[in-house]
């Protein structure tokens, strides 16, 4: 079988791999407090240009969501986030689990808009019934969206401008942000992120790492007893050094980057195999993630040969599907699918 549903299936890049097995017997301290994940962090602040920055590791997208919007909100405060987004659909209400609601909102690729929120805002507050309501205390997005969509600088500019002038945390969902950092389009770099975010995260799962994700706080605003909360969590990590070497390498010599910018030249050769085919796009992503809509009578067949995530109903007949590419995507599995096709 070919596999195409996601990009995390495999283990661990090799550069990874080896950095965790050549330190394996070195006898290190536990729950982040050595050397590599002090290193690593140091490396974050500086591709961030963001000296004050604070850093925690965490190991997996959803676990991150939740301990970041629960440690950041209010007990009586919700999250604004799109109709689309990981919190509101895949985490099978990972946030409403700790008290706090998610507020939706209309998207475009998943992507919401100032716009919107503002108007979210200005109804709450004018509302006479306000203190029997959840309050929105924070907006959260994700870069790229669950669809592949990027945010463009202006697009952030003006939700973190909103968000201050609310006094509200702009959270900045990063589960895929390599494939997004390194697209051609984007006009967004981690400096801009963490400039205009309260606090984002560097996925790792989604890029090569055995697990972990990379939580910044770029502004030294982490909130009070954060170590201690992620504790409560149950998300403290007793052997934090499997966190802290990977992103040790991802960030020495500019691995992550060159993952992401790999990804999506096979994601163009993909895209364009699909195109010479006469398949519909569901949307044209710019990232390592493509949705195709294939007629229902297609699917079984296409199913015996290649892995694919199924992403919705298109109309009676038709399906939408997506396919990723990822670090441990090949030329070999590229030519396969053409050849399936």
């Amino acid at each position: 079988m070919l596999h195409f549903e996601n990009d995390y299936n495999e283990g661990v890049h090799p550069k990874l791999l080896e950095a965790l097995t050549k330190t394996n017997t070195e006898n290190l301290a536990g729950y982040g407090l050595d050397a590599y994940t002090e290193r690593a962090s140091q490396k974050i602040k500086t591709a961030c240009q963001a000296p004050d920055a604070q850093v925690f590791f965490l190991t997996g997208g959803t676990q991150t969501n939740q301990v970041v919007i629960d440690t950041m909100l209010a007990p009586y405060e919700g999250v604004i986030a799109a109709q689309t987004g990981h919190i509101s659909v895949h985490e099978a209400g990972a946030i409403e689990y700790t008290g706090h609601k998610v507020l939706t909102l209309p998207h475009e690729n998943g992507k919401i808009f100032a716009k919107d929120v503002k108007q979210t805002l200005e109804d709450f507050y004018a509302d006479g019934n306000q203190e029997h309501m959840v309050y929105p205390g924070m907006v959260y997005i994700s870069h790229p969206t669950e669809y592949g969509a990027l945010y463009s600088k202006a697009e952030l500019t003006e939700l973190a401008q909103l968000c201050r002038s609310y006094k509200i945390p702009l959270f900045l969902d990063g589960a895929r942000l390599g494939y997004g950092l390194a697209a051609e389009a984007t006009d967004l770099d981690l400096p801009t992120i963490a400039q205009l975010t309260d606090v984002f995260y560097i996925g790792g799962t989604k890029m090569g790492a055995l697990i972990g994700e990379a939580v910044v706080f770029p502004h030294a605003n982490m909130p009070k007893r954060f170590n201690t909360m992620v504790k409560q969590h149950g998300a403290l990590l007793a052997k934090g050094r499997i966190l802290g070497i990977q992103f040790d390498q991802f960030f020495s010599d500019n691995l992550y980057l060159e993952i992401g910018k790999e990804a999506l030249r096979l994601a163009a050769q993909l895209k364009n195999i699909l195109q010479d085919k006469g398949y519909q796009f569901f949307y044209q992503s710019p990232t390592n993630q493509q949705f195709v809509i294939v007629e229902n009578n297609r699917l079984e067949a296409l199913g015996k040969k290649l892995v694919y995530s199924f992403w919705g109903k298109y109309d009676d007949n038709q399906t939408v599907i997506r396919l990723a590419t990822s670090w441990s995507t090949t030329r070999e599995d590229i030519d396969q699918l053409k050849e399936i096709l």
